[in-house]
C-alpha cells in the first residue's frame, strides 16, 4: 500500500488517543515515537487547558524533539510552544457571552466554569465540577465574585451537567449568540462555549501554515463533536470506529481498532510508516 504523504499528525486524547482507563497505550506510544523520529509533527489537540496535557506529552516522550514541541488546548483556543515555554496562539470568548451564559445557565440549576493553564474556577463545587476537575487533574477553585470575575476573558466557559438539561440549555444559547460563540457539547455531559471561527481544526490550519505546509499534509484523529473542524479540514481526517456517527460521516476514514485496541497507532503504522 502506497504510504500517505503526512507532515502533522493532530490527535483528539479522550476516546481517540487515550483508553478507557485514560492511559496511551504502549502500541500508540510505538506509533507516535516513531513518527517524531521521521520528523513528522505529533500534535495533541484536547479540550484540557495546558497542564492537563503535559502528562500525555511526557508519555510519549517527544517533547525534546522538533516534532514534538507543540501542544493545543482548550480545543483550538490556545497553541503552546513547549520549548519557548510560551503560549503563541490564544482566542477568547467575549466577556459579555461568558456572563450572560452563566446567567442562563443558573437559571436552570446549572454551574458554569472558566479555565486557565492550571486551575478551573466556578461559583461553588458541584458534583459535576468535581467530574472536570478529576478528569483533567487540574486544581479546582471557587470564586467568591464569580460574576466580576469573568469580565475578564477566558478562552472557553464549560457547563457540565444532565445531558438534557444540557441540550435545552445548547439550543439556548446558540439562538441567543448565533454566530457570536461556537457552542458544542463534547461529551453528553459538558456543554462548551468557545469563540467564533475557533476550533481544533482552525487551530491546527494556523500552526501547519506557520510551520510552511499547509492541510493537505495533516492527519487528524478524533471522535466526537470537538473534533468536528479537525476531521472535517484535515486532508486526511480519521474518526475513530468508537466515534460518533456524525463524525465517521465527514471522516475520509475511520480506523479498524478503538480507542482500547490501538487504533490511532495501527492506523498510522499501516498508511503512514
Amino acid at each position: 500500500m502506497e504510504k500517505l504523504d503526512v507532515k502533522l499528525i493532530a490527535l483528539d486524547l479522550d476516546d481517540t488517543l487515550l483508553n478507557d482507563d485514560r492511559q496511551i497505550t504502549d502500541g500508540n506510544v510505538s506509533a507516535l515515537r516513531e513518527c517524531a523520529e521521521r520528523g513528522i509533527y505529533v500534535v495533541l489537540c484536547s479540550g484540557r487547558a495546558e497542564d492537563a496535557i503535559l502528562p500525555f506529552v511526557r508519555r510519549l516522550e517527544i517533547a525534546g524533539k522538533e516534532a514534538g514541541r507543540f501542544l493545543i488546548a482548550i480545543n483550538g483556543c490556545s497553541i503552546f510552544d513547549l520549548h519557548k515555554r510560551e503560549q503563541i496562539f490564544c482566542r477568547k470568548v467575549e466577556p459579555e457571552i461568558l456572563i450572560r451564559t452563566n446567567q442562563m445557565a443558573e437559571t436552570r440549576g446549572l454551574r458554569s466554569e472558566v479555565y486557565t493553564p492550571d486551575t478551573i474556577y466556578y461559583r461553588e463545587e458541584t458534583k459535576w465540577t468535581k467530574l472536570d476537575v478529576d478528569l483533567c487533574g487540574l486544581k479546582g477553585a471557587k470564586v467568591d465574585d464569580y460574576d466580576e470575575f469573568l469580565k475578564t476573558g477566558f478562552t472557553k466557559m464549560l457547563v457540565p451537567g444532565e445531558p438534557a438539561e444540557l441540550l435545552k440549555l445548547q439550543s439556548e444559547l446558540r439562538a441567543e449568540f448565533g454566530e457570536r460563540a461556537v457552542i458544542f457539547t463534547s461529551k453528553p455531559y459538558f456543554l462548551e462555549i468557545l469563540p467564533p471561527n475557533c476550533g481544533k481544526g482552525e487551530a491546527v490550519s494556523h500552526l501547519a501554515n506557520e510551520l510552511g505546509f499547509g492541510m493537505e499534509k495533516v492527519m487528524g484523529f478524533g471522535d466526537s463533536m470537538n473534533d468536528e473542524s479537525l476531521i472535517r479540514m484535515a486532508g486526511h481526517g480519521v474518526a475513530m470506529c468508537n466515534g460518533l456517527e456524525e463524525i465517521k460521516k465527514i471522516a475520509r476514514y475511520v480506523t479498524t481498532y478503538d480507542n482500547n485496541h490501538d487504533g490511532v497507532g495501527q492506523f498510522i503504522k499501516e498508511h503512514v510508516l
